[in-house]
């Protein structure tokens, strides 16, 4: 028995040994692969370099080498695929890699990676055409030589982009026929007022223009229109690199830019700073006829001003997962516009009068911005931290000088306006799968503005007489809190988006002469989209969001925004805010030889802010313009664009848009039938008016040699009617050329503007009196502008994905 007993434990040992020593059915074998990436040519290390493991088109995992050039993958699952290392500037290698029980584990040495022909050291030069695309949220302008020819500064090429109109004269912008819209410069707001913020920055400094007009939950729910965002060009070389323009256009004064942009990077740090500036002399000109009394205004006004825009940044890698950027920018702004506006009655010269005004304006206004982002193992997986200070200070001090049979009083205006604004957002990102996506987010807007406004002036009490125009101070502040989350799924041919934004607001507003006011409100903010791509030329697209037009400091501000002799602007403190539901559907075929994209939306207005017209009771020949909500109103519109390519030598850009939107206002006038009218002949009229509006454009871009090319550019807008004015049709052409030169490292342009001079701001109106007006400015200009730019030439960025998916690599003047 005890032998017996002895056999079964040493048999039992045996197959216990043997049975451990065999692989587990369900064992999990993985493997590991490293390697350093080295240029092939300098025998240097390659940072930031991607590598990927694929299996036929699905990619598994991947990695970016480290400062070294070194790389490491590893949780590799068993099976056989193809190693892919990539680098901007630099041929794609490629090399078979096997995982299994034998082959766990590979060092793949040193890859030599070899730069790609030295053509494409143009990444950074401005592509020859204008292109438009179509995308989930937004419509895509890639800027081309074709519209930075058009002339100096963004203001002067924003006519030429499709939906896009800007107004010469009052530097008004207004996207798909609307005014209420957000201008963002590389997604990221500005303190200085969008007239001038335009005309500070240079046209070649421009990548791409976004028109997003059906945000998502993401972004911040203001602007009825959406959102139109300016990205700039960013400089991705290695080793210190720039470039350098100038520009000057001149009709009857001169207008001159210039910018200077310097980047040093290396596979840790990016340094970059930007300059830029603007001096110009712009005149305005103009006569406005008023039919009851027979007088007739004549307008001749100079604006002398110059700015200048300096940032300053730095980017830190400080490992493959974490970023750290920084930067301040500083712009400085002095105008001193002037004229005089004489007031002629044909029937009664005594009555003549002439105003003469000038101002000296100046601000100031500073941006200081933190970032930090830290990336997970999964890639897209990662969470980001803003912090941004912009602070805006601006004094204007303004006389008025009157002379006549019976002259007013002369007196001088004084206004200082400070105000800052903190933002904070903290976004975090999840792809949740291959086809899924979430994310969510906080942030926090804390404004505050604080006015001043004193006078030398009379005005009228609420009795009717003359008295000292008091001291007013304004104290403005509004915060917002909200917090936003999106998801998006993709399928084989569908995908689809959806997101809501919480936000609670608290409106505080004070003056020592007029009583304080609060609004605090609590709104959701819904968004979504659908895109259906049944082919690789086709692709639909339908999205909704809500947004919000807040009531403006200037719309809500007690004190006299501006006067002329005949004309006082106020704000109302009473004004609520406006919501727009809005409605898209967008539709994108490609060509052979180009693209068509066609959409149509549709809004609800709720509260819709516009403007009052009311007569002075104090003086009955003098209107007052403020604004006032009224009942909900629909707008909607159609667009379509194209890119084509007729010919090797030829390409163009057209595009047509058409929007329509009922506006609903409140004005007063005078019974023409009463010879002297007083207060109580004053009717009041609720006027409904449907403005409707199109405009249509096209780019044509010729190529002459290989260093010559030539533009021709025509823009038609028809006329267009608002509650107090009807504006009259706008036609423009404008031709250029341009030169390349010194190896194509330097640009020349030439460009003439307006050829037939036809930009006229010219209008009519019928209440509260009937007048016909007309307004010139500086449109028939010749330009000449000339680009050069430097340094080295290998291209070695670190990729980053910042806030809102726009790049943040340094370089821009933003």
């Amino acid at each position: 028995m005890k032998s017996n007993h002895g056999l079964l434990c040493l048999l039992f040992t045996l197959c216990t040994t043997l049975l451990f020593a065999q692989p587990k059915p369900n064992e999990v074998v993985t493997g590991s692969v490293s390697g350093v990436v080295l240029d092939a040519d300098l025998n240097q290390p390659i940072p930031y370099a991607t590598v990927v493991i694929t299996s036929g088109e699905q990619t598994i995992t991947g990695g970016i080498t480290n400062d070294d050039g070194a790389f490491e993958i590893n949780k590799i699952p068993e099976g056989i695929y193809t190693l892919r290392v990539q680098f901007i500037g630099y041929e794609a290698f490629e090399r078979d890699l096997k995982i299994d029980r034998d082959h766990r584990k590979h060092d793949m040495g040193n890859l030599n990676l070899s730069a790609v022909p030295a053509e494409l050291d143009a990444v950074n030069i401005v592509a020859e055409r204008t292109t438009i695309e179509q995308k989930i949220d937004r419509k895509v302008i890639n800027v081309g030589k074709d519209l930075t020819t058009a002339g100096a500064s963004a203001a002067d090429i924003m006519n030429n982009i499709p939906s896009v109109n800007l107004d010469q004269q009052s530097g008004a912008l207004t996207l798909r026929g609307n005014s209420n819209v957000q201008v963002m410069v590389d997604g990221k707001l500005s303190n200085i007022p969008a007239d001038q913020l335009l005309k500070q920055l240079p046209s070649n400094s421009i990548k791409k223009i976004e028109l997003i007009t059906n945000p998502s939950a993401k972004y911040n729910p203001d602007g009825m229109s959406g959102i139109i965002n300016i990205v700039l060009h960013k400089n991705v070389n290695i080793g210190f690199n720039g470039d350098v323009s100038a520009g000057l256009a001149y009709e009857k004064n001169p207008q001159f830019n210039s910018g200077l942009n310097l980047n040093y990077r290396n596979g840790k740090f990016n340094l970059y700073s930007n300059y830029s500036n603007t001096i110009a002399k712009r005149a305005n000109y103009g006569t406005i006829f008023r039919e009851g009394d027979n007088s007739t205004q004549f307008f001749d006004m100079l604006n002398d001003q110059n700015s200048h825009l300096l940032k300053v940044g730095l980017d830190v890698y400080l490992n493959d997962k974490n970023t750290l950027s920084v930067f301040t920018s500083q712009n400085s702004f002095i105008g001193t516009p002037g004229g005089n506006i004489n007031i002629v009655y044909a029937d009664d010269m005594t009555r003549n009068l002439m105003q003469d005004f000038g101002a000296d304006m100046d601000n100031y206004s500073q941006q200081y911005n933190f970032d930090y982002k830290l990336d997970f193992e999964k890639e897209g997986h990662n969470i980001e931290f803003e912090a941004d200070y912009n602070t805006f200070d601006a004094d204007e001090d303004t006389f008025f000088n009157f002379t006549g049979a019976t002259p007013l009083p002369d007196y001088e205006d004084f206004v200082d306006t400070k105000r800052d604004r903190t933002t904070l957002n903290l976004d975090y990102v999840n792809p949740l799968s291959e086809s899924e996506k979430l994310e969510v987010g906080l942030q926090a807007i804390l404004f505050n503005t604080d006015i001043g406004y004193s006078s030398t002036g009379q005005s009228f009490n609420a009795e009717g007489d003359l008295v000292p125009t008091p001291n007013t101070l304004f104290d403005y502040s509004r915060d917002i809190y909200s917090a936003y989350v999106t998801y998006g799924k993709n399928y084989e041919k569908w995908s689809y988006q959806v997101g809501v934004r919480a936000e609670q607001v608290n409106v505080a507003a004070d003056t020592n002469s007029v009583r304080a006011f609060t609004n605090d409100y609590f709104e959701l903010y819904p968004s979504a989209y659908v895109t259906f791509n049944p082919s690789e030329k086709n692709q639909y697209q339908v999205s909704y969001s809500r947004r919000i037009d807040r009531p403006g400091v200037g719309q809500v501000n007690p004190i006299r925004e501006w006067s002329s002799p005949l004309v006082t602007e106020y704000g109302n403190v009473n004004l609520r805010p406006q919501f727009t539901n809005s409605l898209e559907a967008n539709y994108t075929r490609s060509l052979d030889k180009g693209s068509i994209t066609a959409g149509v939306f549709y809004r609800i207005i709720e509260d819709q802010i516009n403007q009052a017209v009311y007569v002075d009771r104090f003086n009955l020949d003098r209107m007052v313009l403020t604004n006032d909500n009224f009942d909900s109103t629909t707008a909607y519109g159609f667009e379509v664009s194209a890119n084509y390519k007729p010919a090797e030598w030829w390409s163009l850009n057209a595009s047509f848009d058409l929007f329509s939107q009922t506006q609903t206002g409140i004005s007063e006038s005078l019974d023409p039938d009463i010879e002297n009218p007083t207060a109580a002949d004053i009717m009041l009229t609720e006027r409904e008016v449907t403005n409707s509006i199109f405009n249509t454009r096209i780019i044509n871009n010729f190529t002459a040699t290989q260093r010559l090319t030539f533009t021709a550019f025509a823009m038609f807008r028809g006329p267009a009617e608002s509650i107090q004015f009807r504006n009259k049709s706008m036609f423009m052409t404008n031709v250029g050329a341009r030169y390349s030169i010194f190896d194509g490292k330097g640009t020349i342009s030439l460009n003439y503007n307006d050829i037939f001079n036809t930009m006229k701001a010219r209008f009519t109106a019928v209440s509260p009196y009937r007048v016909e007006g007309q307004f010139n400015w500086e449109s028939n200009t010749v330009y000449v502008g000339f680009n050069y730019r430097f340094g080295d030439s290998k291209f070695r960025a670190k990729k980053r994905k910042n806030r809102d998916d726009n790049e943040k690599d340094g370089g821009g003047l933003f």
